[in-house]
């Protein structure tokens, strides 16, 4: 199975900075099944030294590793994939570097956006958000819950809630028809991010596809 088959089943994305393999084997063991490296701070040489700790925690435990905006070292790093966001560059361009079998996702924040990624063929998964204002992406505006009931009912494939998100917050846009979510601090800022993740994790415990 394909990285880009895989897609569908995860549930549970953790983005976050460099960190130790222990760090992120707790929250892979908690339910994380995508883990993406995003750290603005490091050059081209500090992402693929670190990408080696994403990689070998990934496998340990059947997950996905995606890298953040940087599709040019998606190979360097051994990554599943890249993350783009609308002013990244587009998919076209990531789907060239990265081939065929890997994954390209989109970030999104309005229908308009949503619609042409879920129609693009060289997007495999899309993040609707942010639900919430959050400092991880500061001067962005919410999108509020309506973008989060409007991908629930339009966008046909594995879509992300994401902004804000942490287990006091994930029920309502569960609520909403969310099936999977994006955390960033919730995870990264627990002092036990096993323990935060299994309960994000238990929140996000409908069937995916169910109404």
């Amino acid at each position: 199975m394909t990285p880009r088959e895989r897609i569908a089943s995860a549930r549970l994305y953790l983005v976050c900075d460099a960190r130790p393999r222990a760090f992120l084997e707790a929250a892979l063991r908690g339910g994380v099944d995508i883990v993406q490296l995003r750290d603005k701070r490091l050059g081209d040489d500090g992402l693929i030294a670190a990408a080696r700790e994403f990689r070998a925690a990934a496998d340990a435990h059947g997950a996905l590793f995606i890298l953040n905006d940087r599709p040019d070292l998606v190979a360097a790093c051994g990554a599943d994939g890249v993350h783009v966001g609308q002013e990244d560059g587009s998919p076209a361009a990531a789907r060239a570097a990265v081939g065929p079998d890997a994954i390209v996702g989109r970030s999104t924040h309005a229908p308009a956006q949503g619609a042409e990624a879920d129609a693009d063929p060289d997007v495999d998964y899309l993040a609707a958000g942010p639900v919430h204002v959050t400092p991880t992406k500061p001067g962005r505006p919410a999108a509020g819950p309506e973008y989060v009931r409007w991908a629930a009912e339009h966008v046909h494939k594995p879509w992300f809630a994401i902004g804000g998100l942490d287990e006091r917050t994930t029920p309502a846009v569960v609520a909403l028809g969310a099936r999977r979510i994006v955390v960033v601090r919730a995870i990264a800022g627990a002092a036990d991010p096993e323990a935060a993740a299994r309960a994000l994790r238990a929140a996000l415990e409908v069937p995916v596809g169910a109404p």
